[in-house]
């Protein structure tokens, strides 16, 4: 065994019986040694592992910074990721005219953590270039983004207060969920009353994590502005969070802005 797979090896935890990590069943006609190998070739191509490292800090990114990241003609990415994408490293995201691509998850991500364990080398995080006023929070078509955006989403998924939408469309409010958003002043029977996806994960491109769309991220962007939490900018989509906003943020949702 050569030493990347030796590696991804020691770094993988053991998966039940019959069931491989990354989706690939384990039988007689391919056998263990045979699907680690196709993975650790995989990775091991220097231009996909740069790509693999860049998206294990969380944020997707498109083929096109990835081809950057890669030193490698845009032709070239899209062939290296059609192969990462064969062996369940990577997933793709399509929005609008975009795809972007990260981490197929967790066991890719502890997988690549032992790997840079093991060669002990240094990482470089992504740094976002939008501007400060519009990465912290700005208006998308109807609803909010930004960092702000992002972490209400994050909230309102560790309080449960949204999950995954029984039709696999994107997200339903669930009980609790419903009745603290209608304390807060949402007027949660129109929401769901508007022909268009209660909710979904629309992907930030500043933070490149998901925030809230649909007709429940444009109720909160309509609640934030009726109680002055955020204020519209002139001539620009960025929102300038206000004071009260912080205050009521943090208090009501643990969020520091």
């Amino acid at each position: 065994m050569d030493r990347i797979s030796f590696a991804i090896a020691r770094s993988v935890p053991l998966a039940p019986p019959g069931y491989f990590v990354y989706g690939k069943t384990m039988n007689a006609e391919v056998g263990a040694d045979a699907a680690v190998s196709a993975i650790a070739a995989a990775i091991g191509e220097p231009a996909r592992t740069r790509m693999l490292f860049c998206l294990l800090e969380g944020q997707a990114r498109t083929s096109t910074e990835l081809a950057i990241v890669a030193n490698v003609t845009p032709p070239t990415a899209s062939v290296h990721l059609s192969r990462l994408r064969a062996e369940n490293l990577v997933r793709v995201f399509v929005q609008g005219r975009h795809r972007y691509y990260s981490l197929a998850g967790p066991a890719v991500a502890r997988a690549l953590e032992g790997l840079s364990v093991l060669a002990g080398g240094v990482r470089h995080k992504f740094v976002p270039t939008t501007p400060a006023p519009l990465r912290a929070a700005r208006s998308c078509y109807d609803h909010m983004a930004g960092a702000l955006a992002v972490s209400l989403h994050d909230r309102f998924t560790a309080l449960r207060w949204i999950g995954a939408s029984p039709h696999g469309n994107g997200y339903a409010l669930t009980r609790n969920g419903e009745r603290a958003l209608a304390e807060l002043g949402v007027d949660v029977a129109a929401v769901h009353a508007q022909r268009r996806r209660l909710a979904f994960a629309c992907l930030d491109w500043s933070e490149r994590r998901p925030h809230l769309g649909g007709a429940l991220g444009a109720a909160l962007l309509d609640l934030a502005l009726r109680r002055k939490w955020v204020a519209r900018e002139l001539d620009s989509r960025a929102l300038e969070i206000t004071r009260l906003g912080r205050r009521e943020l943090q208090a009501r949702f643990g969020i520091e802005c």
